[in-house]
């Protein structure tokens, strides 16, 4: 006897998809418009006055300077990460894998700290850097550290099950072929992970742009200097200048929606 397949009410349906429309466009669209809204209270000669400010720009500057460079990083960093725990076992493997999560766990704040505690003029490396001439805290090298700490787990959770449920097996068998490392990685392994590595990017960069907490611990919130594009909205907001301030969140929201556009074609081509 072949049972019939249950479907769930109409009425659950439309009151389940309503729900779920109604909680996106609170939570979601509602912001996104109130935020361009008050960009455009002035009119456009005032919107467009306000993201050509010499601030709003350096701190556009120093905001992609700081994902350019975490990203590449976090890739090489993830690639070599996720290639170790997953066709690898060695003793500390799990505490290992437990560090890789930590930025995860600990508070963006105290990543910060953190990095004040190792870095600044009284932390570890501090005074000898100071010495020769190098300073990290409170400028743009402690902005790209704090963003590169926020987000280098990104890339290594994304690869890391697709490298676990794939095996070794075609690896294995490129070699036993003649295959050298190379030529292994770049034929065999590379094809098999290059969506979920391309994801781990994407989210990766979008983590690094809005990244708040640690960067505000470490900037010293210099205008014009070391002031990323969340912390230079934060004191335009704090300033009272509310046009100036949404129109600078118009520059984060646009590059949030670049990044959600790349990560849902992503998706689209993964599961093709």
């Amino acid at each position: 006897m072949i049972s019939k397949k249950r479907e769930d009410p109409a009425w659950l349906r439309r009151l389940l998809l309503g729900l779920g429309i109604g909680w996106i466009v609170v939570l979601v669209v509602a912001p996104i418009v109130s935020v361009f809204a008050g960009a455009l209270s002035r009119g456009g000669s005032a919107f467009f006055a306000a993201l050509v400010h010499p601030d709003t720009l350096s701190a556009l500057r120093l905001t992609l300077l700081a994902a350019l460079c975490a990203v590449p990083l976090n890739t090489v960093f993830g690639l070599a990460a996720a290639w170790l725990l997953s066709r690898f076992q060695f003793r500390g493997r799990n505490l290992l894998a437990t560090l890789i999560d930590l930025p995860f766990s600990v508070s963006p704040v105290v990543a910060g700290l953190l990095l004040v505690l190792v870095w600044g003029q009284q932390g570890w490396w501090g005074p000898w850097l100071s010495r020769h001439g190098v300073h990290v805290v409170f400028a743009w090298p402690a902005v790209v550290l704090a963003t590169v700490f926020v987000t280098f787990p990104l890339v290594v959770r994304e690869l890391l099950p697709v490298l676990q449920e794939q095996g070794s097996s075609e690896e294995e068998a490129a070699i036993l072929l003649g295959a050298n490392g190379w030529t292994m990685f770049w034929r065999v392994t590379l094809p098999n992970i290059k969506w979920a590595l391309l994801y781990g990017v994407v989210l990766s960069a979008t983590r690094a742009i809005g990244e708040f907490g640690a960067v505000s611990v470490v900037s010293g919130h210099v205008r014009g200097e070391t002031n990323t594009l969340p912390l230079h909205v934060e004191i335009l907001y704090n300033e009272y200048r509310f046009q100036a301030a949404f129109a600078a969140a118009t520059l984060l929201v646009l590059l949030s929606v670049v990044a959600v556009s790349i990560k849902g074609i992503l998706e689209r081509r993964a599961h093709r």
